[in-house]
């Protein structure tokens, strides 16, 4: 082996723990891993299925870290009569067609289709953690080589080729516990947000009053009948300004369609002109602008202005409500179920996008309870949004966080 080829046989990652110097060695997966394809039990036979063994496809394979239990089951004899192998506890799955790159861990005994070229690490050899963290290597690498002219698929063969860097397995065991406790945090976080989002659905459906003027959830204290009115009798509704607003840079920040988005202002996406604006058309704080020329499902979406870091004018395609009534409160019934129908229902389809005009608009049914009412409910949705946004910023602080470890503690 020449100068050149040892150095490029050994190298060491820019961050390690403490205690480990060796050299990082490369080695092919096929001399630590060994590569197992998958199978499929005759259909025609029902023999040779809804058994006890799982047995997975790609489809089945999204975010999870882990497998839980496969859709469908094989029976042994089922096993037995196909080309799928019983994968031990610890296999690597590793999706080879429909999507190269996909990759779980399984925590029970099970097997695959042909979909698949699992990875079963080789004892003290290769952790199975320290290998699912490489996952975007495997993608790439069985991308690049993969191949077909009815669909890309990249074999085991081909697999077992891939170049890999590797510390001893006591360095390995470190780096797999680091990156299981991060993707432990980030899955907790992702669950908590869920669950937030799904109470908050929830709550969206039963905290408005129905056909019957009453809600089916309240706060205690309250028992009168919500007031019938119309939104033109408890906001201001009006229409942007015309100017174009196109431009890259300019004197004046205007908004857009697509300023709007998941109930907030996306100040990345504001439009700008060199042109004066009237003064009338800057927008205020608990300003609610409403999607109304836009797509029939994008037709009624909203956005409350809850900052504004500088100046900002109403532009096209979008009306400005002012509320005279709790602007949060507003702004939380224009998101329930039956609003968004609403919306739907009395768009003007005729045309290439969905449209409603100021004055249907404002002729919109609304079911208004007393104010203090109105401010209960509009500081829970509040609350309830502010610890959902608050679980989203950890999970891109950690998942930025990954990346960087990841870039930083492999070779």
């Amino acid at each position: 082996m020449t100068k050149q080829n040892e150095k490029d046989a050994k190298r060491v990652p820019e961050l390690r723990f403490k205690g480990f110097t060796d050299d990082w060695e490369q080695r092919k997966l096929g001399e630590i891993a060994t590569i197992v394809g998958g199978g499929t039990p005759s259909t025609k036979n029902p023999e040779y299925w809804d058994g006890d063994i799982n047995w997975y496809s790609p489809a089945e394979i999204g975010n999870q870290i882990y497998t839980e239990k496969s859709e469908r089951q094989i029976t042994e004899l089922g096993l037995k009569k196909s080309s799928a192998k019983l994968l031990p506890v610890g296999t690597v799955l590793f999706t080879s067609r429909a999507g190269i790159g996909k990759t779980a861990i399984l925590n029970k005994e099970a097997c695959t289709n042909q979909g698949f070229q699992s990875i079963i690490p080789r004892s003290k050899m290769l952790n199975s953690y320290f290998l699912f963290s490489r996952t975007n290597s495997l993608k790439q690498y069985g991308e690049t080589m993969g191949s077909g002219s009815t669909f890309v698929e990249v074999s085991g063969k081909q697999m077992s080729k891939m170049p890999l860097f590797i510390p001893n397995i006591n360095e390995q065991s470190k780096i797999a516990k680091l990156f299981q406790s991060l993707d432990r945090t980030i899955t907790l976080h992702e669950e908590k947000q869920r669950q937030l989002e799904r109470l908050k659905k929830a709550l969206l459906q039963k905290m408005f009053a129905d056909k019957t003027g009453y809600p089916a959830l309240r706060f205690k204290g309250f028992t009168e009948k919500w007031e019938q009115r119309k939104l033109g009798e408890i906001a201001d509704v009006s229409s942007g300004t015309s100017i174009d607003s196109r431009a890259t840079h300019g004197r004046n920040r205007v908004t857009r369609i697509e300023t709007i988005a998941n109930g907030e202002i996306d100040y990345k996406h504001i439009g700008w002109t060199h042109e004066n604006i009237d003064p009338r058309y800057n927008l205020k704080i608990n300003d609610i602008l409403y999607s109304n020329i836009n797509s029939i499902d994008h037709i009624g979406k909203n956005a409350i202005i809850k900052t504004l870091p500088f100046p900002l004018y109403h532009g096209m395609n979008l009306l400005r409500i002012v509320p005279r009534i709790n602007s949060l409160f507003m702004f939380y019934s224009l998101n329930t179920i039956e609003h968004r129908i609403w919306a739907k229902s009395h768009a003007n389809k005729a045309v290439s996008q969905a449209s409603i005009n100021q004055s249907t608009l404002n002729n919109q049914p609304f079911k208004v309870p007393k104010l203090e009412e109105q401010e209960k409910i509009g500081q829970l949705f509040q609350s309830l949004d502010k610890t959902i946004t608050l679980h989203d910023k950890k999970i891109q602080y950690l998942k930025q966080l990954k990346r960087g470890l990841l870039q930083k503690m492999f070779v």
